[in-house]
């Protein structure tokens, strides 16, 4: 099996930030650097420059009478970011204001699309769900949205995270999708393939693996944007998806999160060949993630996987893309 060579042989790179260094890699598959939180991809494919502005984390909590009937499921997560200090400065703030802060920065830097990598919100909220809407609406931006595991997450309710995903996803956040599926989606951008995957279960079905190993297959420039990054060696097991320890005897929030535990024999082999096919791939320009609440970014095989500060902190990551 590959992954066991990939977790001990290839070469990992950890970067703590905010800090302005530059780091690139020259490849087959282009080239990217790092400034803080600005991150630029280059590849001779490429037609015209553009930008993307990408947010995860930003863990919304507004609320109003809908939800009253939900206060058991929502009342820890509904505490959790009601004040926050933004990564950088220090300043007090809260999610909604990172929110904000964010888009106006996407208008003025003229992004083509926002992508919303989860836990936007910290539990499906009608009313938070409603203020997103009518705020991606004003800007006039196109955006794509996947959800996080608390997007979709009433902690207590009962059902496995599959089901509740699935449920909350057709009562609540369906049109933060645009008709689009809510486990796999495409954006082209000028000869990019920018694919969205939806790993917020910790896991990955059939479905989704043959959509990557497709997209792949164009051997068009692409970038993978999860909700939950992949695992990196040296990293703990809570920090990425297709980790060869995960399993229910290392699973330590479960009872915090008020859900069921992870899987006791660990990763499906769909998972498994998902993460193999990920980092063996010769077209793709790198792995956007969320859900760490801190930037960082790890090289495996030589693809880079970053990660995003909170949107709740004021974090976010600016992409651009060149020739």
């Amino acid at each position: 099996m590959l992954l066991a060579p990939l977790a001990s042989i290839l070469p990992t790179f950890l970067w703590s930030f905010p800090k302005k260094n530059s780091l690139s890699v020259d490849q087959k598959r282009g080239a990217f650097s790092i400034d803080g939180n600005k991150i630029r991809f280059t590849h001779p494919d490429i037609t015209q420059p553009f930008k993307v502005t990408m947010i995860a984390d930003t863990h919304l909590f507004r609320d109003d009478e809908r939800g009253v009937a939900f206060t058991g499921y929502s009342k820890r997560m509904s505490k959790a970011y009601n004040q926050t200090k933004h990564f950088l400065t220090g300043k007090e703030m809260n999610p909604e204001i990172g929110f904000d802060e964010t888009l106006q920065i996407a208008v003025e830097q003229q992004s083509s699309l926002l992508a919303l990598v989860g836990d936007i919100f910290s539990f499906p909220s009608e009313a938070a769900i409603d203020w997103v809407l009518e705020k991606l609406n004003k800007i006039n931006i196109p955006f794509v949205y996947t959800a996080g595991n608390h997007d979709w997450h009433y902690e207590g309710m009962e059902g496995t995270s599959a089901y509740l995903r699935d449920t909350w996803i057709n009562k609540r956040l369906a049109p933060l999708y645009q008709g689009r599926n809510p486990l796999m989606q495409t954006i082209e951008i000028n000869e990019i393939n920018i694919v969205v995957i939806d790993n917020s279960t910790y896991e990955i079905n059939e479905d989704q693996l043959q959509y990557l190993q497709q997209s792949l297959s164009t051997k068009k420039p692409t970038v993978l944007m999860l909700h939950i990054p992949l695992y990196a060696p040296g990293r703990n097991v809570s920090f990425g998806c297709g980790n060869p320890e995960w399993s229910a005897k290392t699973d330590k929030g479960y009872l915090l999160e008020r859900r069921l535990p992870w899987r006791e024999n660990g990763h499906t082999k769909t998972t498994m060949k998902f993460y193999e096919a990920v980092f063996t791939s010769k077209n793709l320009l790198g792995v956007l993630a969320g859900h760490i609440h801190n930037q960082s970014i790890d090289i495996i095989n030589g693809i880079p996987q970053i990660v995003t500060e909170s949107n709740a902190e004021g974090g976010f990551l600016q992409l651009s893309f060149s020739s």
